[in-house]
């Protein structure tokens, strides 16, 4: 059963646009990486400040061995001087278990 890992990022309204840039920058070796399933990253819209960074996993091993790789290291260097930091406060890290998974109906 997959598992999922919920990166929730605090950032103040006015480095949005930072903190957005620095996804769109990314490298993307998590895609590369064996048992990774699936990556989002969610804008608040109302109510909170927090981003939530979505990542979908074959097992906890998968996510270890991502966490404990140079890629990872590299994917959250701060993006370099010019876009970090950003976050105004720590990450809050949620794990989840996928108990079921729904997709759209086929016609």
């Amino acid at each position: 059963m997959s598992i999922v890992k919920i990166n929730a990022v605090t950032v103040p309204p006015d480095m949005h646009e930072r903190f957005e840039e620095r996804f769109r920058g990314r490298a993307g070796a998590v895609e590369r990486t064996p048992g990774f399933e699936w990556f989002e990253l969610l804008r608040p819209i109302e109510g909170t400040d927090q981003y939530l960074v979505y990542t979908r996993w074959s097992s906890e091993e998968a996510y270890a061995a991502w966490q404990s790789s140079q890629d990872f290291d590299r994917a959250h260097d701060g993006g370099g001087d010019t876009l970090a930091p950003v976050a105004s406060t720590s990450h809050h890290l949620w794990s989840y278990e996928v108990l079921e998974s729904a997709g759209p109906a086929a016609d």
